[in-house]
Order: C-alpha cells, then sequence, then structure tokens
C-alpha cells in the first residue's frame, strides 16, 4: 500500500500497455471517431452554427469591445498631451479639463469593458449549453448499435471534459480577437502616428514569435488530444468501477482498480502537463519579443533626445502605447495556443453532433394505426456483424391479441425479435408489418408509443415511484397510477412506505428490492396501455414469492394485448397461446406446450430439464410435465 501512495505522486510516461485489452480497442474506436476539421472550419462552423443565433448579444459585446479597443488606443495621445501642455507648456486651462476628460473615458471605458466581460461570459456559457444540448439530442435518437458500441463512461467525459474546452475554439476566442486585435491595431496605429521608425523597431521580434507559436501548436494539439483520450478513459473506467463495486469487493479486487484508476490519471496528468508546457512556452517568447522590441525603443527614443528633437510628450505618448500594447498582444499570442486544444475538443465533439442514423423514419412518415394488433415477419435476415446472420429467412404471424412464446438457446435471434419489433435495427432483408403497414415507413414515436417493454433488468430511474410508474404516460394522474399500481400488485408495499408514491428509488431503484422494482416496471406498462407488448423474461430473476405476486399481476396486463415474450420458465411460457422454438436463424417448432412436448426437439428437452420427467414415456407423465 505505502508503494502505491507514492507511485500515484509521480508523474511518468503514459502507461498503456497496462490496460486491458479492451479498453486499448476502444481507444482505437475511439480515436478513430473524432475529426480532423482545421482551424478555420472549426471555428466557421462554431459562430455559423452556435454563435450567430445570438448576434444581439454578440453585437452588444462586440460594440463594448471596440469602444474599450478605441479608448486604450486614445490613452498615449492623451498622456502625450499631459506631458506637453502641462507639464511643459504649463497650460492652465487643460490643468482643470484635461483630468476631467480622462476620467470621463476611463470611466466609459471600464463600463463598456463590463459590458463586453458579461456578453462574453453569456455567449460563451450559452454555446456550452447549445453543444450540450445537440449532443443530447443526437444520443436521444441515435442508433441502439451506436451508443452500444461506446463505453457510457466515454460519452459522460465528452459532456464533461470535452465541451468546455471548445468555448476556447467559440465565443471566447472570438470576443478576444476582437478586443485584443483592435487594441493592438489602435496602439499600434498610435504608435505609427507619433514615430515610424520607432515602431519598426518596437515590432520587429514579431516574425520571431509567430514561427515559434506555429511550431508550440502543433505540440499542443497532439498532447491536447492524448489528455482528452485519456479523460475519456476514465471516465469509462470509472463508471464501470461504480457499476461494478459488489463484485470488485467480493472477488477482492480493489487494488487492482486502484491501479487501473492511478495508471489512467497519471497517463491523464502526463499529457496536461505536455499541454501546459507546451502553451507556457508562448509566454516566454513573447516576453523576449516584446523586451527586445522596448530595448530597441528606448534606445532609439533616447539617442532622438540626445541627438534630435523628440519632446518629453512624443516619448510618454509612444512609451505607453508601447507597454498597452503589451498585454493585448500577449493575449493574441496565448489564444492561438488555446483555439489549437479547443479545435482539438470541437473536432470530437462535431463527430458526435454528425453522427448519421441508420434507423430513419421518411419524410412526413404517417402514424402507425393499431386497430386489431397483428405482427408479420416476412423473410426477414438480420446481423448485428457481417458474415453473422441471426435471422435467416425468418417468418413468423402473430394474429391480433395472441400470445407468442419464444424460446431455444442463447444466441438463437428471440431478443432480435423484440428488437426488429421496435425498430432499434432493422433488417437487412424482409419485413416487419404491424396491421399491413410495414414500420419502416411510419413515424418512429407513433410505433413505440403502441408498444411496451418489460425487461429481465428493469429500468428505474432516480425519482419518485409515482414519476416512474407515469414514465412514457403524459399527463397520467394520481388516480391512474394508483389503479396501474393496484393492477400490477405493487400498491400494497409502496402504500407502506413512509412517502409512499412518493418515495425516490434511487440510482437504478437501488433502494427497491427486485421484484418490487420489476412490479413498478409491471405498473408502468399497465398505465401506459399499449396494444403490443413485449416481454424479455421479466419474472427470471425473481425468487418465488416475488414471482408469484408478478405472475398474478402478469394475468391483468396480458389481457386484450398482442404479446411476444421471451421465456424459460415453465410457469411464463404455459401462458402463451402458441410457442416458437427458435433455432438457426428461424423458426424450427411451434404448436401448444402440449403439442410440443410430445415431438422431439428442444422444447422437449428443455421441459424435461426443468421437471426432470422421461417425456418419451405418454400419458399421465406428459400431463405432469405440462402442469
Amino acid at each position: 500500500m505505502g508503494d502505491r501512495s507514492k507511485q500515484s505522486g509521480e508523474i511518468s510516461p503514459p502507461l498503456g500497455s497496462k490496460l486491458h485489452k479492451s479498453d486499448q480497442g476502444d481507444r482505437q474506436r475511439d480515436d478513430l471517431s473524432a475529426g480532423n476539421a482545421s482551424m478555420g472550419a472549426v471555428m466557421n462552423r462554431l459562430v455559423r452554427e452556435f454563435i450567430a443565433p445570438h448576434w444581439r448579444v454578440l453585437a452588444v459585446g462586440l460594440s463594448a469591445m471596440i469602444f474599450v479597443a478605441a479608448t486604450t488606443g486614445a490613452l498615449p495621445y492623451l498622456m502625450k498631451l499631459v506631458a506637453d501642455e502641462i507639464l511643459e507648456g504649463k497650460n492652465e486651462a487643460l490643468l482643470y479639463t484635461l483630468p476631467l476628460v480622462i476620467l470621463v473615458v476611463m470611466t466609459l471605458r471600464a463600463i463598456a469593458d463590463w459590458i463586453s466581460r458579461v456578453a462574453d461570459a453569456w455567449l460563451g456559457n450559452r454555446v456550452i449549453a447549445d453543444l450540450r444540448i445537440r449532443m443530447f439530442d443526437v444520443l436521444a435518437y441515435a442508433d441502439l448499435s451506436w451508443i452500444q458500441d461506446t463505453h457510457s463512461g466515454r460519452y459522460v467525459s465528452a459532456f464533461v471534459n470535452d465541451v468546455p474546452i471548445v468555448d476556447r475554439a467559440g465565443a471566447k476566442p472570438l470576443t478576444a480577437l476582437v478586443k485584443n486585435g483592435l487594441s493592438t491595431v489602435f496602439l499600434m496605429g498610435m504608435m505609427f502616428y507619433m514615430d515610424w521608425k520607432l515602431s519598426i523597431l518596437t515590432i520587429v521580434g514579431m516574425p520571431i514569435a509567430l514561427i515559434f507559436l506555429r511550431r508550440q501548436k502543433k505540440r499542443i494539439k497532439t498532447a491536447s488530444r492524448k489528455s482528452l483520450r485519456e479523460a475519456g478513459d476514465f471516465g469509462s473506467l470509472l463508471t464501470q468501477t461504480i457499476q461494478g463495486i459488489r463484485v470488485v469487493k467480493a472477488y477482492g479486487q480493489e487494488d487492482a482498480e486502484a491501479v487501473r484508476v492511478r495508471n489512467v490519471v497519471n497517463n491523464i496528468m502526463y499529457y496536461l502537463v505536455k499541454t501546459a508546457r507546451a502553451r507556457a512556452a508562448v509566454a516566454p517568447i513573447t516576453e523576449f519579443v516584446a523586451g527586445l522590441g522596448f530595448a530597441a525603443a528606448v534606445f532609439y527614443a533616447g539617442w532622438q533626445s540626445i541627438y534630435a528633437d523628440v519632446t518629453l510628450g512624443d516619448f510618454m505618448g509612444f512609451i505607453t502605447a508601447a507597454m498597452l500594447m503589451y498585454q493585448p498582444l500577449r493575449s493574441l499570442f496565448n489564444v492561438q495556443a488555446q483555439m489549437t486544444e479547443g479545435v482539438t475538443a470541437a473536432n470530437r465533439i462535431f463527430a458526435i453532433i454528425d453522427h448519421d442514423r441508420k434507423v430513419t423514419e421518411p419524410e412526413d412518415a404517417p402514424p402507425l394505426a393499431v386497430p386489431d394488433g397483428r405482427i408479420t415477419f416476412s423473410n426477414v435476415e438480420f446481423a448485428y456483424e457481417a458474415d453473422t446472420p441471426i435471422l435467416s429467412g425468418f417468418d413468423l404471424e402473430i394474429a391480433p391479441g395472441e400470445k407468442i412464446a419464444l424460446v431455444g438457446p442463447s444466441g438463437s435471434g428471440k431478443s432480435t425479435v423484440l428488437n426488429l419489433v421496435l425498430r432499434f435495427f432493422d433488417p437487412q432483408v424482409g419485413q416487419v408489418k404491424i396491421d399491413g403497414q410495414d414500420i419502416s415507413q411510419v413515424s418512429l414515436a407513433s410505433l413505440r408509443s403502441q408498444i411496451a417493454l418489460l425487461t429481465q433488468e428493469p429500468v428505474l430511474f432516480d425519482d419518485t415511484i409515482a414519476n416512474n410508474i407515469a414514465y412514457g404516460s403524459e399527463g397520467a394522474d394520481m388516480d391512474r397510477i394508483v389503479d396501474a399500481a393496484k393492477a400490477a400488485a405493487a400498491h400494497d408495499f409502496i402504500s407502506e412506505l413512509s412517502k409512499g408514491y412518493d418515495t425516490r428509488v434511487g440510482e437504478d431503484g437501488s433502494r427497491m428490492s427486485g421484484g418490487e422494482k420489476q412490479r413498478i416496471a409491471f405498473a408502468r406498462a399497465m398505465l401506459r396501455g399499449a396494444p403490443i407488448l413485449l416481454l424479455d423474461e421479466p419474472t427470471s430473476a425473481l425468487d418465488a414469492e416475488s414471482e408469484a405476486k408478478i405472475q398474478r399481476a402478469m394475468e391483468s396486463l396480458l389481457e386484450g394485448r398482442t404479446v411476444i415474450m421471451i421465456a424459460h420458465r415453465l410457469s411464463t411460457v404455459q401462458k402463451a397461446d402458441r410457442i416458437c422454438v427458435m433455432g438457426g436463424g428461424r423458426i424450427e417448432q411451434q404448436g401448444s406446450h402440449d403439442e410440443l412436448v410430445r415431438q422431439p426437439g428442444t422444447y422437449a428437452r428443455m421441459v424435461q430439464a426443468q421437471t426432470g420427467l422421461d417425456l418419451r414415456v405418454d400419458g399421465p407423465a406428459l400431463v405432469a410435465a405440462s402442469e
């Protein structure tokens, strides 16, 4: 333990070799997903899509910045007047008016600066908010396959880490370029107005700084990209460790997980330090260039004052302009470095925003009408990965109100059938129809509004029980929620809770037992009242007592609906009107329970394994097997 604590403070090169192989595969996908648009293209898109819509705030901010830049450029001239007219010229009239003018100018400049900063902050945070909204919209409507291909922690990292950095390539650099660029232009113009030879000496080192900055931009881009990738790894690792903390502790893997986290965190620090080191190198070169120009200006001005005719006002005005120009000029160089980081993050964000969905709906797609609830699969072929077919020539017709049970070994395509009905995926060949309507030609919202889904592991949100039951049934009042809970055999245990229906279920329903979570999920399906019901082994993880309560609730839930259920338990399978045994990507057997137990095949073997009865014997044994 002591060694681990000591090592955690070290900054070492990346430890990618110590990551799991699966992590490295995710890294490759993560890198491939990031775009590589140029700085100009990224800036143009950010301005066009995320800044221009808020042009009124932008106009106010830019106007204030122009005023700040103009008044900054006027300050050297005011200093020249102070030196020439008051200090040397002894102008008594200006003694009383010029300080007042300076006070008014500085006050207005301060007000304009405050306005510009507030507008800049509002615009920057609005861009961040809009990016997060756009990203979530994409994720909410994205294909299930694409979402499942990337660890959820990477998406979280994109929202938390990447998006704020994009501000460095959006509103912030835009306003900084305007403010500091105009200030530099005004001040440089004043310098050339006062002494063009002296001005040339002051800026002679700028090309050197620009060459150096270009080299640093490449280093910043590389280090920034890698630090963001490592942050994504950390998000993935942290998420899966928290979700699997019981297994981590049960198998004594706390130290192993701590080592993995330490490696990733050290990698993040390593690349962050590299980024900071490359960015920090910009300041010294700027200091050097400014110092070189300033020293040359002082020498030349001093030489002019000794051997030529230069007034104190000319010298003070010029020096004031040169000193005032130093800060915006330095900021311009720093903005270039920050923009490089922002562009790197923006490319990662745009890779998410620009994702093209495969499961789409036609323009002006009509809503699905479900007068009966007949479901038809016609010659369906489907594969999640090329050359690995799941369904092949799959045909199935489910009559209105019929209850179909799908059984078969793992990988036979049972869950795929449910996924295709919900259009989580589209078949490569064939059609899925509901009441004669190709579901790929109707609106997705109307399709899914006609379907209720119950899964083996019920999904509850960290909200109240009432809101979890009402999820997907907008506008449901409390009476309907309670009626649904009663029908799902959930009302009694909910009423015994101190806050009743206002009780929060915790993250993923962690405050509820497995049976309680499943009954809440059943109540949600009851309240939805959809004519089509999909069940994916909803009772397989329950104890006998909880299953008995759920089975009673299921009787009410199944009534009057077209049902496709995946189940292995006979208590659930026997509720079906027809049992379809799947294998080889199609239906191998179908019929009632009594018919199938008399036929050699998968179903008979399944029943025999669960009951222990010899199904080769005719008569009473078969009756017992079916009970």
